[in-house]
């Protein structure tokens, strides 16, 4: 009697506590007060206040949780929660955050997490964990288990076979409508959400699926093979994850199949995991293109400067060809001081011309949008943007140039200069990333680089070559 009441005063404080939580304010962003809250309950270990703040938080709440933590007091509350911790939330965060949480839990208590997660998720943890360390967890779940885990990590790296769920309703077609429903009734192994269900035969060849709505406005006595819709889409396992995003975007799926190389159904990819992939991919992409390869923003300072430096390291060679080429000028700089002050101006307005045209062309690349399109069109239309620009912000600083400097020559030669690059800037936004592309080299990794170089050495060499010629300088 004294347990059953201490168990009852337990939970009237828990929820006492959780009837006054504020998570997130109307901006959706997590509420400092709340994660102050959850702070102060793992420094005094007060496992209690911490199970009525986080117990019943969604997993991506929970992950973001983690991640406003410090290191220290992360791992102190999945000590502390125990088996009532999510371990979906380890899906939500960072990889720096997650690899720092398992390498603080037992390899034991990680396999009884992987057992209770669906495959897809479980590939998530498993994926980035030592070998040794994953051989070992995989040894202690069960033969079957291990099985689908192992085949999936077989698949590559961002394949569909590394993002795919084992959970599906898999049917024969001659079974018929009432015993489908009560096979699903009966069955307590099913997907706790699912849109489809799939036939196969008895080979586990993939026939094709039938809508939950379908099914349930068919009459019983009638065979599942008279109902399914045939295979309109399905996905390779060891198709690019980038791909399969590609089919659910195009035709608007919640679903798809996952077919070997024997066109057996071996798992289901479903919207929400593409939802995660498009994230992912998007992030990658805006990093690469600004060179900070995977980062991200709760790495360390040490890995943040050696992710950087190389990108660097790269843009001083290219500011220094800049800087070269501006040497071989030096003499009609110092005969005309303008220039010096203007020339910045021409290489900036080509530079960004450059980078609004290679943004286009990669993002084209990137969605295959470019496939679909004439590619000489598209350079064509390039070029002419970069031609009407130029000529517009010609005239605008070729004004400029003359009421600041009260010389029309001087006007004449950076408006000259400036439609030069910005054509140019034109050429090298559309056709470098689809030589890099030709090339076997991701656009998104090495066009900015590229692109800005050319634009600084036309930009410098046009604007100061035309003032030397014109003028007679050097």
């Amino acid at each position: 009697m004294i347990d059953q009441t201490t168990e009852t005063q337990k939970q009237d404080a828990e929820a006492g506590l959780a009837a006054d939580i504020t998570i997130r304010d109307d901006e959706g962003v997590l509420d400092s007060e709340f994660i102050a809250r959850v702070s102060s309950a793992v420094a005094v270990q007060d496992t209690l206040t911490l199970r009525s703040l986080v117990f019943d938080l969604h997993e991506s709440d929970l992950g973001d949780v983690l991640q406003a933590l410090d290191p220290e007091e992360r791992e102190a509350l999945v000590r502390m929660l125990g088996d009532d911790f999510d371990w979906m939330a380890l899906t939500e965060v960072d990889d720096t955050v997650r690899d720092e949480i398992l390498e603080a839990v037992p390899n034991e208590t990680i396999a009884d997490a992987v057992r209770e997660l669906d495959s897809d998720d479980a590939i998530d943890l498993l994926e980035d964990l030592d070998e040794e360390d994953r051989d070992e967890i995989l040894a202690r779940i069960p033969f079957a288990e291990r099985i689908t885990l192992q085949r999936s990590l077989d698949y590559p790296e961002d394949s569909a076979g590394r993002r795919m769920t084992n959970r599906f309703i898999a049917v024969p077609p001659f079974w018929t409508v009432g015993q489908t429903i009560d096979f699903m009734r009966e069955n307590d192994r099913l997907p706790n959400e699912f849109t489809e269900l799939y036939v196969v035969d008895p080979r586990f060849n993939f026939l094709g699926t039938v809508a939950l709505d379908r099914l349930l406005r068919t009459k019983r006595p009638v065979p599942i093979g008279d109902i399914m819709g045939e295979v309109a889409h399905s996905v390779d396992a060891e198709d690019d994850q980038e791909d399969v995003a590609r089919v659910f975007e195009r035709y608007n799926l919640l679903s798809v199949g996952v077919v070997d190389d024997s066109d057996r159904l071996v798992g289901v990819i479903t919207i929400d995991d593409i939802v995660d992939i498009i994230e992912e991919e998007a992030d990658e992409d805006i990093k690469r293109l600004a060179g900070v390869g995977d980062e991200e923003i709760t790495d360390s300072f040490l890995f943040a400067v050696r992710s950087r430096f190389v990108w660097l390291l790269i843009n001083l060679a290219t500011a220094i060809l800049a800087s070269f080429v501006i040497s071989l000028f030096d003499a009609t700089i110092q005969e005309m001081v303008a220039l010096a002050v203007l020339m910045p101006i021409v290489a900036s307005m080509g530079g960004n011309a450059g980078t609004q045209t290679m943004t286009v062309a990669v993002r084209a690349l990137a969605t295959r949008e470019i496939e679909t399109i004439d590619t000489a069109k598209f350079v064509s239309r390039e070029v002419l943007v970069g031609l009407a620009n130029g000529i517009a912000f010609a005239i605008v600083m070729g004004v400029v140039a003359f009421f600041w400097f009260g010389s029309g020559q001087l006007g004449g030669v950076i408006a000259a200069a400036m439609v030069i690059n910005m054509v140019c800037a034109g050429f090298a936004g559309i056709l470098i990333p689809l030589s890099l592309e030709r090339a076997g080299i991701d656009p998104a990794i090495a066009s900015s680089v590229f692109v800005t170089t050319v634009t600084d050495v036309v930009g410098f060499f046009a604007f100061l070559g035309l003032a030397a010629w014109w003028f007679g300088l050097g």
